[in-house]
């Protein structure tokens, strides 16, 4: 890797490379990578020689440590940027896409994922009105107890209980899907970087692998997510559900409803939000306005008076 070839150290390579840019572009020479984590080692070796080096090296690797991982993550699509309509300053969450929504993840993604932080109540004046979320709710058996004489029991659902979960517990779900355990989705708009685009190009996204990249079993190619390979298989396709306001169920319709249901589940109290703010900055307007001309008020006599001094006359003597 010099131009002799005596044995060298790393540092005496990387040094080499560093001074003589145009092998940087050979096949043969140090890949970027070795070249980041060589100059990281050194530079953590040059901090460690300082009088308050505790801190500075605690600081310069998680910055090495945090390019190496990005160096690491390069096969990832970045999502666009999609115009959510509930995303606006004075906009709210279209309830016809939350019922939409609801629907596809009642029937399509509650049969591996579950939404525990949602309650039936919650949903009342949502998706649907309490009649119609009650009978739902008492279509599920729930265990509950103890009764009198300390057994557990099944009782019909009510609107106080959470949306039912597909698996009893972690391993059972692991069992159940290849050793991979869909997580929870109640706050995974949230949990993701760029939020429902994200979540809307990952359903939308999944395609054949390109030549050359080896898929293993059980394992299905989507650009949008780290790595590639993910173990969840396509769940929605042209038609998967048939809607009951008559929307055509095409793919991407059925992927921007059940995001923008999963967008409200992460934030239920978005649209409060932004009335309670309106409001707010109403009153501050006010406020701002009031205190404006309260002030030119007080302090206008003191503003506009006029000040003269006159010489004081001496009598005579």
């Amino acid at each position: 890797r010099t131009p002799h070839s005596q044995k060298v150290s790393k540092d005496q390579t990387v040094d080499y490379y560093l001074r003589d840019n145009t092998r940087l572009g050979d096949p043969g020479a140090l890949t970027f990578y070795e070249v980041t984590e060589t100059m990281a080692f050194r530079l953590r070796q040059l901090l460690s020689k300082g009088k308050h080096s505790a801190p500075i090296l605690a600081s310069a690797t998680a910055l090495t440590t945090a390019t190496s991982l990005t160096l690491l993550s390069d096969d990832v699509v970045h999502p666009l940027e999609l115009p959510w309509e509930h995303a606006g300053i004075f906009a709210s969450y279209d309830h016809a896409a939350l019922r939409r929504g609801f629907q596809v993840y009642k029937q399509v993604c509650a049969t591996c994922h579950s939404i525990e932080r949602i309650h039936y109540r919650e949903l009342v004046g949502v998706t649907h009105n309490s009649e119609q979320l009650l009978a739902m709710a008492q279509e599920v058996d729930v265990v509950d107890g103890p009764d009198d004489q300390g057994e557990m029991f099944e009782r019909p659902g009510k609107l106080s209980d959470k949306l039912p979960v597909p698996y009893a517990n972690e391993e059972s779900g692991r069992a159940a899907n290849g050793g991979a355990y869909p997580p929870d989705l109640s706050l995974m708009v949230k949990a993701r970087h760029s939020g429902a685009d994200y979540v809307f190009s990952l359903l939308t996204g999944y395609m054949d692998p390109p030549a050359g990249k080896e898929m293993l079993p059980g394992l299905y190619y989507n650009p949008y997510f780290p790595g590639g390979a993910i173990a969840m298989p396509p769940p929605l396709q042209d038609g998967g559900v048939e809607y009951e306001d008559g929307t055509p169920a095409t793919l991407s319709q059925q992927a921007k409803d059940v995001v923008e249901f999963l967008n409200w589940c992460a934030e239920p109290e978005a649209n409060e939000r932004k009335k309670s703010a309106a409001q707010y900055l109403i009153c501050v307007g006010v406020a701002a306005i009031l205190s404006g001309y309260y002030k030119r008020f007080k302090w206008s006599p003191l503003k506009t008076r006029s000040i003269s001094y006159m010489k004081p006359q001496i009598a005579p003597k």
